[in-house]
């Protein structure tokens, strides 16, 4: 399936023989494509009941606004529903940064079977740009969406 809204957003999906739903993003995810991308995500879902993760390719993707983002969350969660693993395959640097300023980069790339391996503790599956700074609470370490300052502190 290839869907090509007006504004130039495009994805390219197949179903692999591993279970695996894939869908290639190009172009920008913004206000004018991301109900595309939600409404194309939600029939992959329901064409594939027995898939068993979606791969959303990110690499060849361009900006990402705060529609974007939110059609990424809310996909998350239909994922979720479905009890489907959800990868974002290819993420560049702009949009990891987005993920940790947001606070979504744990909740965007960790499964739910990812944070039950390490308990007490969400897990990271790719990037470990974050930094972790001292808490105060009986030595736990925290994870800041900012890296630390000349001086340490977040």
């Amino acid at each position: 399936m290839t869907t090509t809204p007006s504004d130039g957003f495009r994805l390219c999906t197949r179903y692999d023989a591993l279970g695996a739903v894939r869908v290639e993003m190009r172009g920008d995810l913004d206000h004018t494509s991301a109900d595309t991308l939600l409404d194309t995500v939600v029939e992959l879902l329901a064409e594939y009941p027995d898939a068993s993760e979606l791969r959303l390719d990110c690499a060849p993707m361009g900006t990402v606004d705060s529609s974007g983002l939110a059609a990424l969350i809310m996909i998350r969660r239909r994922t979720d529903e479905a009890g489907v693993a959800l990868r974002l395959d290819g993420r560049g640097a702009a949009l990891d940064r987005l993920l940790e300023v947001t606070g979504t980069l744990d909740h965007l790339t960790t499964t739910p079977m990812d944070a039950e391996r390490t308990p007490g503790r969400t897990a990271r599956t790719t990037s470990e740009t974050a930094h972790e700074v001292p808490s105060a609470i009986d030595g736990v370490r925290s994870r800041s969406a900012r890296p630390p300052g000349p001086d340490g502190t977040a």
